[in-house]
């Protein structure tokens, strides 16, 4: 499922790509997981951009970024919104004050959190739905009104593209609490499926809104992972062993496959 996972992303900036040059999904498939090499250094892997830039003409790699971004707001947006719903799940139908008090938490603070994230996801989602609107204004900045020509492609965006890379990022989502659930099978970490499958999304949640890098963020994930399912399952070793699965699987290899395919590129362009 990790090749669907990033075929799917794939074909998302195939998708924001067209907008300033033709790209095969063979050629995008390859920069996605270049950006992962840039990504795995980077906090909340915001350099995947610089990786996908090697697979562009010259001229169009600083005009990807922009739209790259949109890409990454948009799976942001789901990420959040999923997240949510998981935390509503898990106020009515997981936990009572009993349950939460030797953690820490409250069901005033748990649903204090999810007002405030609700809050930040409405805002994400109108920013999102008028970033041509918002470009328009900053057009009008001085200072910016020189590299405006960096954020252009954006304002040709409309509702019903933007819709479409909500979906792709929505399907590549679905693909990731799919791939953690079948490892928590896996490993044997038992329980109600789909108060797992909630709980999958609660910890994506919480690894988008903490900042980490890839390569260091594993016993950060260990943590979350055992906190969470450890509320569902006594398997402490098969969560354990779930969380290192996923980022061996979904950021680890990604990032040493795009290593090499960046180091073939650079070996090739010195060739000519």
């Amino acid at each position: 499922m990790m090749f669907i996972n990033w075929g799917l992303e794939a074909v998302k900036w195939q998708y924001l790509m067209s907008n300033i040059q033709p790209v095969s999904f063979g050629k995008a498939y390859k920069a996605i997981f270049a950006g992962q090499a840039f990504a795995f250094n980077t906090v909340n892997s915001v350099g995947e951009f610089l990786g996908r830039m090697f697979y562009l003409d010259d001229g169009n790699r600083l005009r990807s970024i922009s739209l790259t971004m949109v890409g990454s707001l948009s799976q942001l947006i789901v990420t959040f919104i999923m997240g949510i719903a998981g935390l509503v799940y898990m106020r009515w139908f997981m936990f009572s004050p009993s349950v939460l008090k030797p953690y820490g938490l409250s069901l005033f603070w748990l649903q204090g959190l999810t007002v405030i994230l609700t809050a930040v996801t409405i805002f994400l989602l109108l920013l999102y739905y008028a970033l041509s609107w918002v470009i328009t204004i900053v057009e009008k900045i001085p200072f910016i009104s020189k590299y405006v020509y960096l954020i252009q492609k954006i304002e040709e965006l409309h509702a019903k593209q933007l819709t479409r890379i909500l979906l792709f990022s929505f399907l590549r989502y679905v693909v990731f609490v799919v791939q953690y659930l079948l490892l928590l099978s896996v490993f044997h970490v038992n329980g109600n499926m789909i108060s797992l499958a909630w709980l999958v999304c609660v910890k994506f949640l919480v690894l988008a809104v903490i900042p980490s890098i890839a390569m260091a963020e594993l016993g950060m994930r260990g943590e979350i992972g055992v906190q969470l399912f450890g509320l569902v399952s006594n398997n402490i070793v098969g969560i354990i062993f779930t969380t290192v699965g996923i980022w061996l699987i979904n950021r680890m290899l990604p990032a040493v496959w795009g290593a090499l395919l960046i180091l073939r590129v650079r070996i090739f362009k010195n060739k000519e």
